[in-house]
Formats: C-alpha cells, sequence, structure tokens
C-alpha cells in the first residue's frame, strides 16, 4: 500500500523524501511553536492570579481574545491582516521575506501565541488549586510578591499541572497542519502533494496519520517521565496519592476474636 511513496518524482527525490521534509517543518514549528507558548502562557496565567487589578484585567484580555478566535483566522490574520496594519515599510519588508520563512514565521507566533492562552488557564488553575496561605506565610518571612512566585508558588503549580499540559503538547502538533493554508509546505500539505501528484490518497494521508500518532504516543510518553519525576509526593492518582506505603502493609498477624478492622 504505501510502495508508492518509494517512487521517485519528477524531480529524482522519492515521494517519502517530501513527507521527511514535512515532517521537518512540523516539528520545529511544534517545538519552537511550544517553548513560545509556554514562556508567555506562564506569564499570561500568573498574571491572572497577582493582586494588580490592570493586569489582571490584561491577563484575561488575552487568554479571552487568543482562546475564543479559531485558530484557522488567526493564521488568516497573522499572514494577510498583520503586514497591512504595520507601517508600509515594515509591512512590506514582510511580505518579501523568502519562502518557506515568510510562512513559517506567522503559523509559529499564530500557533505559540494562541496556545498560550490555553496554557495561560492551565497556570491559573495551578495556582488556584494550592493550599490558601502560602503567600501569607511567604511575606511574614519577609519574601516579595516576586520571589514568592518564583520560589514558592510558581513550581508548585508548574508541577501540578504536567498531567493537563500533556493535551497542550500534543495538540499544538496537530495545529500544526492548519498552517498548510497559508502555504507552509508541513505534514499534511506534503500528504496532499503527494496525493494530488500520483491520486494514491489512502497511501499519502494514511502514512501522514500513522506519523502523527507516532508524534503523539512519543509526546505522551514524554510528558508521563515528566510528571513522574516532578510528581509532588501525595498528588498521584489511585494507592499513591496517600504520600506513603502504609496502606500497602497487610496485617500478618490473626485478628483477635470479636475485632474488626475498620477501613
Amino acid at each position: 500500500m504505501f510502495t508508492v511513496l518509494l517512487e521517485k518524482t519528477v524531480d529524482g527525490q522519492r515521494y517519502i523524501d517530501w513527507l521527511v521534509s514535512g515532517l521537518g517543518w512540523t516539528l520545529a514549528l511544534a517545538f519552537f511553536g511550544w517553548w513560545i507558548a509556554f514562556a508567555v502562557g506562564v506569564v499570561v496565567g500568573i498574571g491572572r492570579t497577582v493582586q494588580n487589578p490592570f493586569f489582571r484585567a490584561l491577563a484575561r484580555l488575552y487568554v479571552e481574545i487568543f482562546r475564543n478566535i479559531p485558530v484557522l483566522v488567526q493564521m488568516f490574520l497573522w499572514y494577510f491582516v498583520l503586514p497591512e496594519l504595520l507601517p508600509t515599510t515594515m509591512g512590506d519588508w514582510i511580505k518579501q521575506i523568502p519562502p518557506p520563512w515568510g510562512t513559517f514565521f506567522p503559523a509559529l507566533w499564530c500557533l505559540g501565541l494562541y496556545t498560550a492562552a490555553r496554557i495561560a488557564e492551565q497556570v491559573r488553575a495551578g495556582i488556584e488549586a494550592l493550599p490558601r496561605g502560602q503567600d501569607e506565610a511567604a511575606a511574614a518571612l519577609g519574601l516579595s510578591g516576586y520571589l514568592t512566585y518564583r520560589h514558592i508558588i510558581l513550581p508548585q503549580a508548574l508541577r501540578l499541572i504536567v498531567p493537563s499540559l500533556t493535551s497542550e503538547v500534543m495538540g499544538i502538533y496537530k495545529n500544526t497542519s492548519v498552517a498548510l493554508t497559508i502555504g507552509l509546505m508541513e505534514l499534511t500539505a506534503q500528504a496532499r502533494q503527494i496525493s494530488d501528484a500520483t491520486f494514491q490518497t489512502f497511501a499519502a494521508f494514511g502514512a501522514a496519520t500513522l506519523i502523527y500518532l507516532a508524534l503523539a504516543l512519543i509526546a505522551y510518553q514524554a510528558m508521563m517521565l515528566i510528571d513522574k519525576a516532578v510528581r509532588i509526593p501525595g498528588t498521584a492518582p489511585g494507592r499513591e496519592a496517600d504520600g506513603s506505603d502504609f496502606d500497602a502493609v497487610k496485617l500478618e498477624s490473626p485478628v483477635p476474636n470479636g475485632m474488626e478492622i475498620v477501613k
């Protein structure tokens, strides 16, 4: 079924080379977009929990705008509309960026800032899930608000939200396919190009599907390993959530008559 991928194209390459090239752009877009999303999302998520009403409102405005506009519409805005809104000199410079960078950078910022809004809500939820009183205790120790967030609140919150961030990591890989609408030849775009050239639609998109599935499984396993490494004791699901092995110890001596163990 996938033998068509080993056939040569008109320029001497093989169709599988097109998929490998598309995979490279997909990985680059997802990797660098994730770090933009994580950095911006942490800052915005903290802004959602600070006492200053101006920063709280600004952070909420960011989340509402970027989270509620479809990523496809945002992709078009970054690529087609933004150069027209900027000063003429800057807009013309952006339009003249040679391909594929002229499409890569708008897609990168689009995915990064869109995912940042989702991460910000995860960070906010993680901070609000912490026990109350930690900021007062930090203030009693003489720590400023910045030091409190840096050394006490944020490290705990980030460790709590690693499982929920797994879906965001997997999601940014899938959202890279939207970049084909502005001309970036990532994995989905290359699969469509193979389909148009060979009329083997099932083979082209079947191979792309398997690659996306492999990426998702790798991302999932990586996040599970990170979660296990940084997990706060007592927060794991199931029996591990007890924080000790006491419940796993079974009584070896017989129970005295007339007595029973209440679990």
